[in-house]
């Protein structure tokens, strides 16, 4: 008799092992495909950025869109320049700045499933933005954002305005005062 009460025990416990491991990997998994939309600075060389009165522009992962990659240009020059730097169109300055741009399609996992059983989906768009002392290359200023975006043309611009200003508000040195 002990015996197969020691049995029942074990299966009972086994699957409520299971069980909890299974609800635990679920929670992780569905936690973990959320969306962080806020900016991550990883890199901020605050004395090293306060020198810096020059910059000029280096490739790295332009958008593939021509018209985004120039609209991001004009928001990180214009963020730049708000802060009283200069951009060089040759020669080098003090700095050399770049971005890298993607976008990708996120899924709500909050949302309710439509009658095909399939969740809400939507384009998410990231943008980097570097700043590197141009005479020996250390990462003075690097930031990420996350950002949901209306990929419609008209609607695109003011997207990568906001994700740069954002990006922007994390750098050390603020705006000039215009007189």
């Amino acid at each position: 008799m002990p015996q197969k009460n020691c049995g029942n025990v074990r299966a009972f416990l086994s699957a409520f092992i299971l069980t909890s491991a299974l609800l635990s990997a679920s929670y992780v998994a569905a936690t973990s495909q959320r969306t962080k939309h806020r900016v991550a600075v990883t890199e901020v060389e605050r004395d090293a950025l306060e020198k810096v009165k020059t910059y000029t522009w280096t490739v790295s992962h332009p958008s593939f869109d021509k018209i985004a990659d120039k609209q991001i240009i004009a928001a990180v020059d214009r963020e730049l320049m708000a802060r009283g730097l200069t951009k060089l169109a040759t020669g080098r300055g003090d700095a050399e700045v770049t971005y890298a741009s993607l976008s990708r399609t996120d899924v709500d996992l909050k949302s309710e499933p439509s009658a095909t059983g399939e969740l809400r989906t939507y384009p998410v768009g990231v943008l980097v933005v570097q700043v590197r002392d141009s005479a020996n290359g250390q990462m003075l200023f690097n930031a990420k954002v996350h950002s949901p975006i209306d990929t419609e043309p008209a609607k695109l611009e003011a997207a990568i305005n906001a994700a740069t200003a954002a990006i922007f508000r994390k750098y050390p040195v603020h705006p000039v005062a215009k007189d």
